[in-house]
């Protein structure tokens, strides 16, 4: 009998039953859809702080979950040197940090792009710039090719080795992946959220990489859910969330992967298990607005300091804050003493270039 799902003759026609998820997929629907309104509350460069907050978790994690540690400052810095955001940093950053920067701004900015064979490539390309995992060389830049045998997912050791997957064959992965990205891109009937859910399942049993495999596919994930109009993906990390809950999330990743002999088997575990994560990350975001309103408002590191400045010499002048803070421009000056202004934090004295400012008691 066939033991994976890419084993069946029917492979890959998943099948689930919508009925027993359509309650999750509204809630998550009518979730984003409220959260998507607070989120446009908060400001165009408050939006952008939080966004920065995020990619910056999502590569770390996603390092993270692979064995690698990277500096949060420097990924911090590439990212917001590549958004073209003035409070970038001036550290500089490792190629690898670049490389996994460039890979998730390219999916996040250009979600509408077609997913290509030579886009996965330059991606894969970015997470492994030197050639290797680890201190192992590894395929970079081109499907795996099994010369050490065949891709499987394997626990214990000495003689008690247990196998819970195998991958198909290194020479049918050009076609199993042809078929993928022509699904992938195609316009079709199914929920772009279900979508994203089997695409996830789908790119982990082809694991088309020598490495890198879950890292692309929870990219993939994040790119589709953009397209289904979820922009609150954007400021939580699903790869945070994948940390914390890996020993479930691999479990129904398994759970997916495996054919039970039965023509009738659905892949409804799996995206139930994805929907109730995107519920999470709506209600972590939601918890994480709630606290900044329930502060006044959100304050970034160059926000605090200006507010830290006003009150140790108050009353000030944007002229003292300039010469106070040389590498931020006055512009960007400018803005955060109107938002601290709106948000109550300090009090505004006169008008145009005579304004004096002092914090609010």
């Amino acid at each position: 009998m066939s033991y994976y799902i890419h084993q069946k003759h029917n492979w890959p026609n998943f099948t689930w039953i919508s009925e027993e998820f359509v309650s999750l997929l509204s809630e998550a629907r009518n979730l984003q859809g409220r959260l998507i309104g607070k989120m446009e509350s908060l400001g165009f460069e408050l939006q952008d702080e939080a966004l920065l907050e995020t990619l910056t978790l999502d590569v770390l994690k996603s390092a993270e979950i692979e064995g690698e540690l990277l500096n949060p400052e420097q990924v911090r810095s590439s990212i917001a040197q590549r958004l073209g955001m003035e409070f970038a940093g001036t550290i500089t950053s490792d190629r690898n940090v670049d490389g996994m920067v460039d890979m998730m701004i390219d999916a996040t900015r250009n979600c509408f792009n077609p997913l290509t064979k030579e886009r996965l490539f330059d991606w894969h390309a970015a997470l492994f710039p030197m050639g290797r995992s680890g201190i192992f060389k590894i395929t970079v830049a081109d499907w795996r090719k099994d010369s050490s045998g065949k891709m499987q997912v394997v626990s214990g050791s000495g003689g008690r080795e247990k196998v819970h997957f195998q991958a198909p064959d290194a020479d049918l992965i050009e076609m199993e992946m042809k078929r993928f990205l022509q699904w992938f891109n195609e316009e079709n009937k199914i929920d772009l959220v279900i979508k994203a859910a089997i695409a996830h399942l789908w790119f982990v049993t082809i694991h088309p990489f020598q490495d890198g495999n879950g890292r692309l596919s929870r990219l993939l994930t994040n790119l589709l859910l953009l397209k289904s109009d979820y922009q609150f993906i954007q400021y939580v990390s699903f790869e945070n969330l994948i940390e914390q809950k890996k020993k479930t999330y691999y479990e129904a990743l398994m759970d997916g992967q495996k054919d039970r002999n039965s023509e009738t088997e659905t892949i409804n575990a799996w995206v139930v298990f994805f929907l109730d994560s995107l519920e999470t990350l709506i209600h972590r975001l939601e918890q994480k607005y709630d606290l900044f309103k329930s502060k006044g408002g959100y304050l970034n590191d160059r926000q605090k300091k200006i507010l830290d400045f006003i009150s140790s010499n108050q009353p000030i002048k944007l002229a003292d804050l300039v010469l106070a803070l040389p590498e931020v421009s006055s512009h960007t000056l400018k803005k955060d003493l109107l938002y601290l202004k709106t948000e109550q934090f300090i009090d505004a004295i006169g008008k145009y270039k005579g304004t004096f400012y002092i914090k609010r008691e």
